[in-house]
């Protein structure tokens, strides 16, 4: 099913209506009924009762984001959400690895007491948690240095800020912050990578692939680093979105629409 993004917008924000000065374009986007006056939506196409919601020339008219645009800022911010959820857990476990660096040897007889109690439950069901993976990957941590701890928790609060940052600057869609997406995402790919080599699960195949695909998809759409014309092909882009500019190229244009 095709998603209609510019009425589904329009539905949920209000329309956005305008009186441009000039006499041609203001015929077109205008109208009267037995009800009243009506505005040509900006967004979605639709003729909307009451006054206009500005006026003025044409080309102060406001830029509408709309269909690929609104499409976008749809994923943009899906990415967004994902990237402050993933900071906020990243947080949690740096402050849990502080906190366990200020306690690890009570924590440590902690674990082998509880390891006491549990260790034969689990051999009545024919489980060893003397060889368990987990086991042994959790009584390593307690052999790390203090210093080393707070280092790794100090990484991951790093880490937790840029994907915060991340997370706030594409849900505004800020073009820094898509900069910043691609090139963090990027660097940290051949880690991901080389995490599967060690051990494959579905959520890392699944982490590495939607990762990859925000990459391409970011860098691609958004037009960084020069691709597809870049920067000035992507403003022209959203510029030529603008159900104006599409009434105005429609009449008797002053200028041709830019191609893209």
């Amino acid at each position: 099913m095709k998603i209609d993004w510019d009425r589904r917008t329009c539905a949920r924000k209000g329309h956005v209506t305008y009186a441009p000065d000039e006499a041609r374009l203001k015929a077109r986007l205008h109208a009267e009924t037995a009800l009243g006056d009506v505005w040509r939506c900006l967004r979605c196409g639709d003729f909307v009762l009451g006054e206009p919601h500005g006026s003025g020339p044409a080309d102060h008219a406001p830029l509408v984001p709309r269909g690929k645009v609104l499409r976008d800022l749809f994923i943009l911010r899906f990415l967004a959400i994902e990237r402050a959820v993933r900071g906020v857990f990243i947080v949690l476990v740096a402050l849990a690895v502080w906190k366990f660096s200020n306690s690890q040897d009570s924590v440590h007889r902690l674990f082998d007491e509880y390891l006491d109690v549990f260790r034969p439950v689990f051999r009545h069901f024919h489980y060893d948690l003397d060889h368990s993976p987990i086991v042994g990957t959790i009584q390593n941590t307690f052999g790390y240095k203090h210093s080393t701890l707070v280092l790794v928790a100090a990484l991951l609060l790093a880490y937790a800020l840029i994907e915060l940052v991340e997370a706030v600057g594409l849900w505004y869609a800020k073009r820094w912050a898509e900069y910043l997406t691609v090139v963090a995402t990027a660097a940290f790919l051949p880690l991901e990578i080389y995490e599967l080599t060690e051990h494959v699960s579905w959520l890392k195949i699944g982490t590495l692939v939607l990762n990859v695909l925000a990459v391409l998809y970011i860098a691609l759409a958004k037009r960084l680093f020069g691709l597809r014309g870049g920067r000035k092909a992507f403003e022209e882009e959203r510029e030529s979105a603008s159900l104006l500019e599409v009434e105005e190229s429609a009449g008797v244009p002053s200028h041709a629409a830019p191609a893209v």
